[in-house]
Parts: C-alpha cells; sequence; structure tokens
C-alpha cells in the first residue's frame, strides 16, 4: 500500500471563525499576506509543482498580491520577501489572519515549529549559506509592518569581514527597519524558489522514517 500524501498526515485547517466572536480574524481583505494564503492553495511539499507553474510564481494580471511561494500547507504559507535583506530571505506565517504570535493556535504553533526547522534547513541547502537569523516582530514598536504574524527566516553571509565587521553592522540595522533594501529581481526569485521548494522536498522524503 502506498504510504499516505503528506498533507493527509497534517491537522486539518480550521474552519471559518464565528462572525460574533470579536476576537476571532480568519482573515483580512486588507492585509496583503491574508491575500497572497487566499490566492495560492495548499500543494503537498514532498511533490512541489513544476517551478514554473503559474499558481506558484507572480502573475501581473491578476488582482491579488503575487508572491513566489516555497511551502503551502492547509495551515501556513511560505513565500520569498520581496525586499530582502539577503538572498534566500523567506517568511513563514498562518494562512488565518494572525496579528501577533500569541494570536497563533496551537495546532498553527505546532506547525510554525516543524516547518521554520525544514524551511531553514532548505534555505542552507538551496542557497549554500550556513548561517542565518530567525526573525520574529511583534506591533509597531518591535518593527512589524505587516500585522500578520511571520518569521524571517535571513540567510547571514559574512560580509566585509576585512572590513571590521561594518558590512555585519549595517546588515543588522536594515535587519530592524533602517536601512534601505532592494526590491526582488523576479527571474532570480523564480529558480531561487524553485530551489527551496525542492529542497524541503528532499528533507520531508530524508525525514519520512523518522516520523
Amino acid at each position: 500500500m502506498a504510504p499516505p500524501d503528506y498533507l493527509s498526515t497534517l491537522p486539518p485547517a480550521e474552519p471559518p471563525a464565528s462572525p460574533f466572536d470579536p476576537s476571532a480574524t480568519p482573515s483580512d481583505d486588507s492585509c496583503p499576506f491574508c491575500l497572497i494564503a487566499s490566492k495560492y492553495p495548499p500543494f503537498d511539499p514532498t511533490k512541489p509543482p513544476n517551478q514554473s507553474a503559474r499558481s506558484l510564481d507572480p502573475d501581473a494580471t491578476s488582482p491579488a498580491p503575487s508572491a513566489f511561494v516555497v511551502l503551502s500547507t492547509p495551515l501556513l504559507v511560505a513565500f520569498l520577501d520581496i525586499l530582502p535583506l539577503s538572498t534566500g530571505h523567506v517568511l513563514l506565517c498562518p494562512r488565518s489572519h494572525r496579528p501577533k504570535l500569541t494570536d497563533a493556535t496551537p495546532a498553527e504553533s505546532k506547525a510554525l515549529g516543524y516547518h521554520l526547522r525544514i524551511l531553514s534547513s532548505a534555505v542552507t541547502r538551496a542557497t549554500g549559506v550556513g548561517d542565518w537569523n530567525i526573525v520574529q516582530n511583534n506591533g509597531a514598536a518591535a518593527a512589524q509592518v505587516v500585522h500578520h504574524m511571520h518569521f524571517h527566516v535571513i540567510p547571514r553571509p559574512e560580509l566585509n569581514v576585512r572590513n571590521g565587521g561594518k558590512g555585519r553592522e549595517r546588515f543588522t540595522s536594515t535587519m530592524f527597519g533602517r536601512g534601505a533594501r532592494e526590491e526582488l529581481d523576479e527571474e532570480e526569485g523564480a529558480v531561487l524558489a524553485g530551489k527551496i521548494r525542492a529542497a524541503i522536498a528532499e528533507l520531508l522524503l530524508e525525514e519520512k522514517p523518522r516520523l
């Protein structure tokens, strides 16, 4: 008998919250991450769609935000940052609108923790950079720009080692909103997203015997 698909082993997505619950925020039409989550359906990460699939990479004709999606499950979605701090900068967030980390459900928290580790390993494989930052901000005072909780996975290459580490200082400063960032190149993004999706598939298949 064939093993079940990866998605069938995950916790089911939560049903829409009751409209009478003032704390329930399953989605927010003004939130770019909610729009991305609604546009890109879940796929089995052990069998990712073809790199050129328009269901994954930016579509200029669509009114919703485009994204280079690298992971998409019933509970979570991950995609390349459009203003990356370094090559391979990825965002991981719940599909449902959760403004801060403390708003995530137990099922989302469990899925975030597991996939954050897998995503970190995949980004390392795809970029060849062995050091990285995990950043998660909560609230405007903590440098959160999009109010939909998300983790940043940011590869940390060596920068200006011969210049007293000043490159590292600028990198850290920019990470917390105190510097200019360049937009992601679309051609490079498509190739990189494909590499990360392939690395995620490899890692999950390698890990199956341990699950």
